[in-house]
């Protein structure tokens, strides 16, 4: 079921009243049954895929809670395994059959292809995380065993993040799910306040977006030069807007509930550095590979050639998690070449930085003094800081919105061809389907919202006045007309998430 749909509209108000109207004891009964009918209303057949992982799941974590040592990590392997499997069957099976069919064509050997059709269950890579990291953490006995069955199922099918996230883990999600909540309308309102400024991303921004973005890159080589720019630039603020409406709608309908979700997203655009872009993107896959994959590989803890490894690594595997697409590998690739850059650079800075103190420090104290002189900051030196800010936050999104090419390009050679052909000469190909120039300045027009709205929503000055007109309505005539603006400038063609893909 999407959340963009006039069945959510019914579904949601309904669990809900249901909801807390069932005593307490009962409720993950009902939480669960929503969730089920939540996700097959998609393809009712894949339920029992979930079902089947869950009831592996659940076995498994009892096993390895009972045994000690060898045995205890036997189990865990067994369970990964398992998932992996499921994950691999369904996702990139056709992927590796395709490749390896080419690679015995480069020695003149033949294979025959699978001619089996896998249809890729929605939401497939997220819950099979989740799962993960619920086997993970009762392994290293960071989480006690989830012996009911039915709470271990909720875990996993919990309907808010069960199709894209944020991907949990189950310190934060599982004793919640147990939790008597209360009816409280005042978190039902900040819960429906968060859903309505998702919906005004998905639907006036990331929705909006899409028709220029499909029709430019679903046909890139009849277009050069300035379409293919704004195409790119188009679809990052379509990513970020449809993924993180989704995540806000989750996180807000899980409020409802009383269910606090982890944040998934926090303004990543207004990132400094590659670094702090993948603190603020996709935080709930970003640590999830950071706990379970970066730091048992060593982290940053093992010599150097090695943390740039294990970063290369990490983003590559990243990269493929996204889709059995070689542009999703390279993608990935390009990111952790990113970190891999910064991060050296930034050594060689501090080495310099550091040189540069201690020559300092020598002379502050040949001169008699043990500190160095502090000079009040001024004006101009204040405003110079924002300048190197605002033109260092320019560059990260100029080179993430590079990468983009190869995440939404459908095809390999798509993307290079509009790598090549971004900057060519444009002048011909500024109008070449109807409607262009439209399509492209209310493109502008609602990125300049967005961005107008991020930037209040991010000012401490501002906050602090929302507090003082809450008393008199000031949020909720914010959020009226907010749901005006999603009226009249939404669209409503009930279309996909993109994340559902994967």
């Amino acid at each position: 079921m999407l959340f963009n749909s006039l069945e959510f509209l019914v579904f949601l108000p309904t669990v809900v009243g249901l909801h807390f109207a069932t005593p307490a004891r009962w409720r993950w009964i009902g939480l669960l049954a929503a969730s089920c009918l939540f996700y097959m209303w998609f393809v009712p057949e894949y339920i029992l895929i979930l079902a089947v992982t869950i009831a592996l799941d659940y076995v498994v974590a009892i096993r390895m809670d009972r045994r000690d040592g060898a045995a205890r990590r036997v189990w865990l392997i067994a369970g990964i395994v398992a998932n992996v499997a499921f994950l691999f069957f369904f996702k990139y099976f056709a992927f590796f059959d395709a490749n390896l069919s080419t690679i015995f064509g480069w020695f003149g050997a033949t294979y025959e292809r699978s001619a089996w059709k896998i249809l890729l269950p929605i939401g497939l890579s997220f819950h099979t995380f989740q799962s993960l990291s619920y086997l993970i953490e009762v392994y290293r006995r960071d989480q006690p065993v989830e012996r009911h069955a039915g709470y271990l199922s909720l875990y996993v099918m919990f309907f808010p993040q069960l199709v894209a996230g944020p991907i949990e883990r189950p310190q934060n999600l599982l004793h919640q799910l147990r939790t008597a909540h209360r009816f409280d309308l005042e978190r039902t309102l900040s819960g429906a306040q968060l859903m309505i400024w998702g919906f005004f991303k998905k639907l006036v921004v990331a929705d909006r977006l899409a028709v220029y973005v499909n029709q430019v890159y679903n046909d890139p080589h009849t277009y050069a030069g300035l379409p293919l720019l704004i195409a790119t630039v188009f679809f990052a603020f379509q990513l970020y807007c449809d993924f993180s409406g989704y995540s806000d709608i989750a996180i807000g309908t899980a409020r409802i509930f009383g269910v606090n979700l982890m944040e998934n997203f926090r303004r990543p655009y207004f990132s400094a550095s590659f670094a702090e872009f993948w603190r603020r993107w996709h935080i709930s896959l970003s640590t999830w590979f950071r706990d379970y994959l970066y730091i048992p590989l060593g982290g940053n803890r093992v010599a150097g050639w090695r943390v740039y490894f294990n970063l290369m690594l990490v983003f590559t595997v990243s990269g493929l998690w996204h889709g059995a697409n070689w542009t999703f590998v390279i993608w990935g690739a390009l990111h952790g070449a990113y970190l891999c850059v910064e991060r050296f650079l930034g050594s060689i800075v501090a080495r310099v930085k550091g040189a540069r103190a201690g020559a300092l420090t020598a002379a502050w104290s040949t001169a008699g003094t043990s500190r160095a002189p502090e000079t009040p900051s001024s004006a101009a030196q204040i405003w110079l800081g924002g300048g190197v800010k605002a033109v260092r936050i320019a560059f990260i999104f100029c080179c993430v919105c590079f990468t983009y090419i190869f995440f939404r390009a459908n095809h390999v050679e798509d993307a290079f061809y509009i790598a090549r052909h971004m900057f060519a000469e444009t002048r011909s190909n500024l109008f070449v389907f109807p409607l262009e120039e439209l399509l492209r300045k209310t493109g502008l027009l609602v990125i300049g919202l967005l961005v107008a709205l991020e930037l209040l929503h991010s000012s401490a000055r501002v906050q602090r006045r929302v507090e003082r007109w809450r008393a008199y309505g000031g949020a909720y005539l914010y959020y009226a007309a907010l749901l005006v603006i999603i009226a009249l400038a939404g669209v409503f063609y009930g279309s996909s998430f993109i994340y559902f893909q994967f």
